[in-house]
């Protein structure tokens, strides 16, 4: 299969529309089925070190398993206040959608027991993966103007708990998913000054 200059283009404009999405954005409109089969299936198709597609998916919809979550990262960002607590702005911004989005996913890592092909060197190759597989369904999600949110403030083994998961699985992301209100044009964080956009010419290095 082919693809035409348009479809490149359509593309990258996509990956530069992708926001990662506050609790303050989301509305209360579900989420269809088959739009979110869309978004789990784009993921499955993420690269996957020696094929071994390490992941799992966990749709959470369930409002007391919600609400541990929510516990989890209140309790977690308090420590985080006293780390950025130089930095004022760090106690104004809305860094989850726990409750408002109206499902949740936290993907999963399930190293397997066996040697993997391409990971005999590098281990973390397969946790790479799993990334990859988040960064699909971000894109897939913006595409169909449904927001996400990445909360990385958590206890991960208390997520892992709470989910019932299996012993020797990682927490790779923990996903808000919804319709929202807008987008913003930039980054929230950008836009707010918390760091400044780096130039293309900053982050390439070309070796001749």
């Amino acid at each position: 299969m082919n693809f035409t200059n348009n479809d490149a283009s359509k593309l990258l404009k996509i990956i530069k529309a992708r926001r990662d999405v506050r609790g303050n954005r989301f509305i209360n409109k579900p989420i269809e089925d088959e739009k979110l089969n869309m978004i789990l299936e784009a993921a499955i198709f993420a690269p996957s070190v020696g094929y071994s597609q390490p992941w799992k998916f966990i749709v959470i919809r369930n409002e007391k398993i919600k609400h541990a979550l929510l516990d989890n990262f209140e309790n977690e960002n308090e420590k985080a206040k006293n780390i950025f607590k130089e930095r004022e702005l760090y106690r104004e911004l809305k860094l989850e959608g726990i409750l408002e989005a109206p499902i949740n996913i936290a993907v999963i890592y399930e190293p397997k027991d066996d040697d993997v092909l391409g990971m005999t060197s590098m281990k973390k190759m397969g946790e790479y993966s799993v990334v990859c597989a988040v960064q699909n369904m971000w894109l897939q999600a913006r595409a169909l103007n449904i927001g996400i949110g990445w909360v990385s403030i958590l206890n991960e083994q208390k997520v892992l708990k709470t989910l019932k998961a299996q012993s020797n699985t990682q927490l790779i992301a923990y996903l808000c998913l919804g319709y929202v209100d807008k987008f913003y044009k930039e980054s929230e964080l950008k836009t707010l000054g918390w760091e400044r956009e780096k130039l293309l010419n900053e982050c390439v290095q070309y070796l001749y």
